[in-house]
């Protein structure tokens, strides 16, 4: 694998999770960019930078040994890659401090590098809570690699942060510079919030959750078939987003013991919300993870799916590939797979791979839902 080569030294870096022959780097030109502006500035051993979106720990771990790290991100295989990467290199894993984008960040930064997420309005969260974390004179740069980077990044640094340049392009990557300026404080219009009707929820979203404004076709198509058990099954919600599909099960199942896990912290923390919101203290456990990864085997009756198909801005099956290979693992002799996924992406024939049988449950013109049996 190529090696990030920067002014702050050479580092071994890579993506996670595993993929056998992966094509792809832990890092791109937008990250290279970033470093070598930052080494400009000359910082000292003093400096407080604060890292947003760091992949899988490029920026952080590269930084690490010269100045004062805190990285945070909503992605927990970011995180795990910050630290396998950081392990890598031969840097202590707690030489970069992170913080999970649910969470709000102490102190006051000198610096803040940015790489621009998929999703603008977690960007928007994190600058309005950055205001109050800038020390005088502090710069914020953002970087993506330019076909990735849409205008109205841009904007929201002018908006929240101070007057801002664009960059030059630099190996089809570039740096949007903005200075603080003490914008008024803004006031966050998230988590956002909207109804849904069967069942007769209001659902709570944080910045990051997908499809934030409304429910997912996907996920619409999936609920009226949802299994009914009025026993204690062991369910897992694999990838839970906001908690829906938990939540509706759980409402549906009474006896049900369920287990919601995402790999998103703000997804983590709005399905927390809505569980509260819709079954109160009914235990439960939520948590960030690998999906499954950490699940022990033969613990489970039924997993619950959407599976996505991208990772950041790279799509493809693999994750959803990974989680029905975790789902077998987890569950028990006999247990059950149940999955929705659009019709093109042939999962039917992928599960039989995996799976003793598999059966269609009901389809649309665009998705069908899947029963894998094992």
């Amino acid at each position: 694998m190529p090696q990030l080569l920067t002014p702050f030294g050479q580092l071994d870096l890579v993506r996670v999770p595993d993929q056998p022959n992966d094509p792809l780097q832990a890092f791109d030109a937008a990250d290279e960019y970033l470093l070598g502006h930052l080494h400009e500035q000359a910082p000292d051993a003093a400096t407080r930078v604060l890292v947003l979106n760091d992949s899988f720990g490029a920026l952080a771990a590269s930084l690490a040994p010269h100045v004062q790290v805190t990285s945070s991100g909503d992605s927990h295989l970011g995180f795990l890659g910050l630290q396998r990467n950081l392990a890598r290199n031969g840097l202590a894993t707690d030489a970069v401090r992170f913080v999970p984008a649910s969470e709000p960040i102490d102190g006051t930064f000198d610096r803040v590098l940015v790489r621009v997420p998929k999703t603008l309005a977690l960007m928007e969260e994190q600058l309005i809570r950055l205001q109050a974390r800038l020390a005088p004179g502090a710069t914020v740069v953002a970087a993506g690699m330019v076909k990735h980077l849409p205008h109205a990044a841009g904007d929201l640094l002018e908006k929240y942060i101070g007057p801002m340049q664009a960059s030059l392009a630099v190996k089809k990557a570039r740096l949007l510079v903005a200075t603080a300026a003490g914008r008024p404080a803004a006031r966050s219009p998230y988590p956002t919030r909207y109804q849904l009707d069967e069942p007769r929820l209001e659902l709570l979203n944080h910045a990051n959750v997908f499809c934030r404004e409304g429910l997912d076709i996907g996920t619409r198509a999936f609920l009226p078939h949802l299994p009914r058990r009025l026993d204690a099954t062991r369910v897992a919600d694999l990838g839970c987003g906001n908690g829906v599909l938990g939540i509706a099960y759980a409402l549906a199942n009474p006896e049900a013991q369920l287990t919601l896990v995402d790999e998103s912290y703000m997804a983590v923390q709005s399905a927390v919300d809505n569980w509260r919101a819709a079954l109160g203290e009914r235990p439960v456990e939520i948590r960030p993870g690998d999906g499954l990864a950490e699940q022990p085997a033969g613990s489970l009756d039924l997993v619950l799916c959407n599976p996505p198909f991208h990772q950041q801005q790279v799509v493809g099956d693999f994750l959803a590939w990974r989680m029905f290979v975790q789902a077998r693992d987890a569950l028990v002799t006999g247990g059950e797979l149940w999955i929705v996924g659009n019709r093109h992406l042939g999962y039917h024939a992928k599960l039989k791979r995996l799976y003793r049988g598999v059966e269609q449950i009901a389809a649309t013109p665009k998705f069908v839902i899947l029963k894998a049996s094992k």
